[in-house]
């Protein structure tokens, strides 16, 4: 498959079509390869954004390119009141959701001691109260089952400088998905998280040249390249899919095998 341009080998080609997929954060970088991802392989596609509404549009031309329908929605995840405005729309446009992938995020960059409370309120409003929310909103949309993918990071386990908010964020957000799992498997809704490494992303340019998240995203991993945003869609698709219908709450990392090394 040619990377990023939502082309299929033939035997994943039109794997999900017929289903409706919910991107959050799909107009840039890792949220916008998943959502590429999953409408070459047929699915039609709603995905939301926040300031870049360049981006966001941009997005919507690419996704609508490989011949699906694309829904393309303002609304900021940190907010109650929008993400029920976000579903709605989704309910109006589609009448269902199959798959919801809770991808946006945000986070201040500071050490513990150096943190406000609304950097704390912020963090955790976006990256674990959103997904919560998202998860029941689109529960309610799935009437036939479904799956959702929630996108955490390493962070969760492993120490970073200037990570703290984040990193406990994305921890709250690997429990969620356990906890989420059981609860909503008697309706067949499979929940399970993507664990990507730091890529080079608009997201990752926000880390100080020189860090230690800066360097990993650079870097070759020791499978030899970088991980791609490319490759994390690949495996978000794969959990979309019935061939992962049996795996649940787990949490599938995507690094070229970096967290296995010191270095």
């Amino acid at each position: 498959m040619a990377s990023g341009s939502g082309e299929q080998s033939p035997e994943r080609a039109g794997e999900l079509t017929g289903k409706v997929a919910l991107v959050t954060g799909g107009s840039r970088g890792i949220g916008r390869a998943i959502a590429m991802e999953l409408a070459g392989r047929g699915a039609d596609i709603a995905f939301n954004y926040f300031r870049n509404h360049a981006a966001a549009r941009e997005a919507e031309e690419a996704i609508s390119g490989l011949g699906v329908r694309c829904l393309r929605v303002r609304a900021h995840l940190g907010d109650g009141d929008a993400i029920e405005g976000l579903f709605d729309r989704v309910s109006a446009e589609y009448g269902r959701l199959d798959i919801l992938v809770n991808n946006a995020a945000s986070g201040v960059m500071r050490p513990a001691s150096e943190l406000e409370e609304r950097h704390w309120d912020w963090t955790l409003d976006i990256n674990a109260k959103g997904p919560w929310k998202c998860a029941i909103a689109a529960a309610n949309l799935m009437t036939d089952g479904g799956t959702v993918v929630n996108l955490t990071s390493p962070g969760s386990t492993s120490v970073l400088p200037d990570y703290f908010v984040v990193g406990v964020s994305k921890a709250a957000l690997e429990s969620l998905t356990r906890y989420l799992a059981v609860e909503l498997a008697p309706r067949n809704i499979a929940v399970n998280a993507v664990s990507a490494s730091f890529i080079k992303t608009d997201a990752v340019d926000a880390f100080p040249e020189g860090s230690l998240a800066y360097e990993m995203a650079g870097r070759p991993t020791p499978a030899g390249r970088v991980v791609t945003p490319e490759d994390v869609a690949r495996v978000v698709a794969f959990l979309c899919g019935e061939d992962a219908r049996m795996i649940r709450g787990q949490i599938l990392l995507v690094d070229g095998g970096e967290m296995l090394v010191r270095r």
